[in-house]
């Protein structure tokens, strides 16, 4: 019986050797048609009730490459019967790393082929389809004979974003403010990992969604993507570069640096948007947080940039 590792990716050495050389092999990378073929013959051989697709491939302004994956869900009536003996995953291909993912009532199979092509396959009971509908931005039906789609609609506007209230606003800066005493304590104990994560899993996090609410006072609800991808097609160039400049996080002197400059970044847009949107803006609690900044890091690693 043929079973994933539960939330492991298992790498086959052979199978990585012939991924390496695949060029060379000539193994060619099927086709969107191709995919879309053993996608649905194999839904046929399973009987399952209706099949889906969501991710990029359903969004007409995702960018088409060969890097995309192929996000499907299968209907099911009965998943324990599927997942007892996986072998039927074989159709698809040769895999040369899987993993398996438990969600909620749903599993989640991700397989990379010797290809280059990757299928991301939900199994979900037909009882919880609207778990699934819930999970994802939006979705295509491929199949379903028995309308089990038909009461349910695409969640299109998931990663849209509106203009903020001025609570929101202020929320957001006093967070930057805030974590930005764990960079820099961070910095001072010479914890790069811990600085790293706070500056740009909160603090640049932050800093983006002010530039994304920059973008919406302008043009009202937009679709910004997942994790901000498409923020950028809205703003001049020399901001993208501005913000990528902030992403040398590979020393605690280059943190240190992206600290400043992120600190800088982030009152100048906190600011413009405040006067755009009519907002307070609290000037004093920024200037406090720089000038403890520059306390306590000045002669730390380098001196400051203000």
């Amino acid at each position: 019986m043929k079973k994933f590792q539960q939330t492991v990716c298992f790498i086959d050495m052979s199978s990585t050797e012939s991924r390496v050389s695949t060029k060379k092999a000539g193994i060619p990378m099927r086709t969107e048609t191709e995919m879309f073929d053993v996608i649905l013959q194999t839904a046929k051989v399973l009987q399952v009730d209706a099949v889906a697709m969501s991710g990029s491939r359903t969004n007409p302004k995702a960018p088409k490459d060969e890097l995309q994956d192929y996000d499907v869900v299968y209907i099911v009536e009965d998943l324990d019967g599927l997942i007892a003996d996986l072998s039927w995953l074989d159709q698809f291909g040769k895999r040369i790393i899987e993993q398996e993912v438990t969600l909620g009532h749903r599993r989640l199979y991700l397989m990379f082929f010797e290809d280059g092509n990757r299928i991301d396959l939900t199994l979900c009971p037909k009882e919880y389809i609207q778990e699934w509908v819930d999970s994802e931005v939006g979705f295509r039906v491929l199949k379903d004979e028995k309308g089990l789609f038909e009461a349910y609609q695409p969640n299109a506007k998931r990663y849209w974003i509106a203009p903020p209230s001025e609570e929101e606003f202020a929320a957001s800066c006093n967070e930057f403010w805030w974590v930005s005493t764990y960079v820099v304590k961070g910095i001072r104990r010479n914890q790069l990992i811990y600085a790293t994560d706070h500056l740009y899993g909160i603090c640049q996090q932050e800093l983006l969604k002010v530039l994304a609410w920059q973008v919406v006072s302008a043009r009202g609800t937009v679709d910004i993507g997942k994790n901000y991808k498409y923020l950028f097609q809205y703003l001049p160039a020399e901001q993208e570069k501005e913000f990528s400049n902030l992403l040398d996080l590979s020393s605690l002197e280059k943190v240190t640096q992206s600290l400043f400059s992120t600190m800088k970044l982030f009152n100048c847009e906190a600011q413009k948007l405040a006067k755009k949107m009519g907002f307070a803006y609290n000037h004093i609690e920024a200037k406090k947080m720089t000038v403890y900044a520059e306390e306590k890091l000045s002669n730390h690693w380098f001196n400051h940039l203000f």
